[in-house]
């Protein structure tokens, strides 16, 4: 399953882990993506969304 929305874009993003003693290393913060049921154009099919998206109803869930 691909990390991405498929309504907004938002997708995984990189960063540091900063310990005590300051060493960087690399670590990523994904977002939270749902596998939905929605209903894209009369037509019902599964689309990886952010529950950004399904909270402000920019997704037509399918029953």
């Amino acid at each position: 399953m691909s990390r991405k929305c498929e309504v907004c874009g938002k997708g995984q993003v990189s960063g540091n882990n900063v310990s005590h003693s300051n060493r960087h290393t690399k670590r990523k913060w994904n977002a939270n993506i749902q596998s939905v049921r929605i209903n894209d154009s009369g037509t019902v099919r599964r689309a990886n969304v952010c529950t950004r998206c399904i909270r402000s109803n920019k997704v037509n869930r399918a029953i």
